[in-house]
């Protein structure tokens, strides 16, 4: 029996043994990582699954879903946790004050601490039992950083998906979909999600394709395969959209992907009839260039 069709049905099977897990990326993601961990994020919201993202440091994407990104291990529990960003001896105290329905919590800093700005404040729910771990593209556990630290506990008594490509995997997973011939891993997380039946929307396609792109610097690295273009293919059909860079970014819509309307894109787009006479003028002038020249006795021109 094929081994990897084995490591893809035990992880199949730990996923669905439960319904709230979370999805940890390693510290420094690179674009791949994080549209795959995202990709899956999607993916398992959409089968239903109480899942959280989770990376221990600070992300910058333009992917869909990025906003979702936790900084710390939580699922969505009845729990409200309020973050910000703290210094030690930045604050001086926590209060609190009821005013008709509302209540209230002041936070007080220090004479040294700065003033906190409320876009600086995150929300998010804990209290929910977690039941499978996933980890995104880590060799070890320490690549977690933070998340696995300061909740060593949590990852021993939890059942964990490792999905990785690195040579130097540990195998330290009760499944490990480590495959290391693969593109990128966002190749791996389309086979799990087609393997846990999750249909595959425009957003999901669009973060794989991503992924993709940038793990093999735009299908030009030698691990780019046969395979690879096939699946870049598939979600194309499934409706992603392609990042441009450079000078290929005018006429992107705000989330710099391709804009199919407005007048930028229109400049662009010539009616048919209009490439059709184009075309037949150059072929009318490569004729002209290539038919025979006859000169006339001592006039020096062609007739």
């Amino acid at each position: 029996m094929n081994p990897a069709k084995n490591l893809l049905q035990k992880a199949v099977e730990i996923l669905h043994s439960g319904n709230s897990g979370v999805i940890c990326l390693p510290e420094n993601p690179s674009q791949d990582t994080l549209a795959a961990g995202l990709s899956l994020y999607l993916g398992l919201t959409k089968l239903g699954k109480n899942v959280t993202i989770a990376c221990s440091s600070p992300t910058q994407s333009e992917l869909i879903g990025s906003d979702k990104i936790q900084s710390m291990i939580a699922t969505s529990g009845n729990n409200l946790v309020i973050s910000f960003p703290y210094n030690d001896g930045s604050i001086d105290k926590i209060d609190y004050y009821i005013q008709g329905n509302s209540f209230n919590i002041v936070v007080i800093p220090s004479s040294e601490g700065l003033r906190l700005e409320p876009k600086q404040v995150q929300y998010s729910h804990s209290g929910g039992a977690i039941e499978f771990i996933i980890t995104i593209d880590a060799d070890s556990l320490k690549r977690f950083g933070a998340l696995y630290e300061d909740n060593q506990e949590l990852f021993q008594k939890n059942k964990i998906i490792n999905i990785d490509r690195h040579l130097t995997n540990m195998f330290f997973g009760g499944a490990n979909l480590v495959y290391r011939t693969a593109s990128s891993t966002s190749e791996i997380i389309f086979e799990f999600l087609n393997a846990i039946k999750c249909p595959l929307d425009k957003d999901i396609a669009t973060n794989l394709y991503a992924g993709i792109v940038a793990a093999t610097k735009n299908f030009s690295s030698y691990s780019a395969n046969a395979q690879t273009f096939e699946l870049a293919a598939q979600l194309l059909k499934l409706g992603a959209k392609k990042r441009l860079t450079g000078k290929q970014q005018a006429g992107l819509d705000p989330n710099g992907f391709i804009s199919q309307q407005g007048p930028e894109f229109e400049k662009q787009v010539k009616p048919i009839e209009e490439v059709e006479q184009e075309v037949q003028a150059e072929k009318a002038t490569s004729s002209d260039v290539l038919k025979p020249k006859i000169f006339k006795p001592g006039t020096g021109e062609s007739a």
